[in-house]
């Protein structure tokens, strides 16, 4: 039995693909006072997603036995200074000599990241305001120590990055702060925190860096698991994203390396319903003409995404396209879904041939 406030995960998945048309985000000047609302609900958490074990277990099979070594802000900052002081000793230069920081700053921010330890709402400290026009910004947010910021403090910390840094800056800022403090959430309390996912919705005001380094990051670890596609899922069908921004998107997934997660944030892109380049369109038929060959057991979301693709572009793939996505259907069946697809692509139009009946009609 689910109990009151949780969805299962049959439930998540009929409210995150129902939703085809995306919201409007709000705009991206919020005042501090707008923030005061989060003070009573510190303790809320936005999805507690109940996954089925044979659902998880059959996700598990498509990810990395190796997984890649989690990078932190603390460990890109002491690589840095690592380089910096090898720079140093090699060139023994003034021009590469850059001076530490001082030790009054170093016990401002420190300070600051006491504050932020304990924030629940309300202004910030003006020092931490000012960071974003650091040319040094990553190491003094290492100084703050981003890993004991409350909650609210990370989402009014995401507002402030996303309105002061260019795209590949804010990148950054996501994926060394945000990025793991969304992850050990989830993974320790098996739900996201209410600031934190407001956070991501606000990384959303940036959709490249939030792509860059959120979403992508996210799938090519090879560790996503199916509550974090789920809950990062639904940021990407609430918020309205630009249609080059989601066709890269889109062309970045579907050529990576499939990992389970890939299924649902792809499924969740393609039910937008955005008319998406050829380019785009052929990249995801490669991507289901590489398990022509795979003998695993596909997951329900693998034929889920099979589907919702058949559905809303069948018409723009071509006739020997839909000759070999048959073959995929012969080689992997579902008994639902399969036939579904199947007569998708049996009654239906082709690119090509309404491209020789156009052209005819010119002539």
């Amino acid at each position: 039995m689910v109990k009151k406030g949780k969805k299962s995960l049959t439930e998540a998945r009929t409210s995150l693909g129902g939703l085809s048309r995306p919201g409007t985000a709000g705009s991206d000047t919020d005042s501090d006072s707008d923030d005061d609302q989060f003070s009573e609900e510190e303790d809320q958490y936005y999805e507690d997603v109940v996954v089925d074990e044979e659902d998880e277990k059959a996700l598990e099979m498509f990810m990395s036995k190796e997984p890649p070594q989690r990078r932190t802000l603390a460990d890109i900052i002491l690589e840095k200074i690592k380089d910096k002081k090898s720079e140093i000793e090699s060139q023994m230069s003034e021009q590469s000599q850059t001076p530490p920081m001082d030790e009054r700053l170093v016990k401002v921010f420190k300070g600051v990241g006491d504050i932020l330890s304990k924030y629940r709402s309300g202004k910030l400290p003006k020092a931490f305001k000012i960071i974003p026009s650091l040319q040094n910004w990553e190491e003094v947010v290492y100084v703050t120590n981003p890993e004991s910021w409350t909650a609210a403090a990370m989402y009014q910390a995401t507002r402030i990055f996303v309105s002061n840094l260019n795209a590949k800056m804010a990148q950054r800022f996501f994926n060394l702060v945000l990025l793991p403090r969304v992850r050990d959430d989830i993974a320790e309390y098996k739900r996201l925190n209410y600031h934190l996912y407001q956070a991501l919705k606000k990384a959303f005001f940036k959709p490249a860096a939030f792509f860059k380094g959120i979403l992508l990051p996210l799938c090519e670890s090879g560790t996503c698991t199916l509550r974090e596609a789920i809950i990062v899922g639904s940021v990407v069908t609430k918020t309205s994203i630009p249609v080059l921004h989601a066709s890269a998107a889109m062309l970045k997934l579907a050529e990576m390396d499939y990992s389970g997660a890939n299924s649902i944030l792809l499924r969740l892109l393609l039910d937008k319903k955005y008319a998406l380049p050829y380019r785009v369109i052929d990249a995801v038929v490669f991507h289901f003409l590489r398990f022509l060959s795979d003998k695993r057991t596909l997951p329900v979301l693998w034929h889920q995404c099979f589907l919702t693709f058949v559905q809303r572009y069948k018409e723009d793939i071509s006739s020997e396209q839909k000759e070999a996505l048959l073959e995929v259907c012969r080689a992997h069946t579902h008994d639902q879904i399969t036939p579904e697809v199947r007569r998708e692509l049996l009654h239906s139009s082709s690119r090509d041939v309404e491209l020789n009946n156009q052209m005819e009609v010119n002539t």
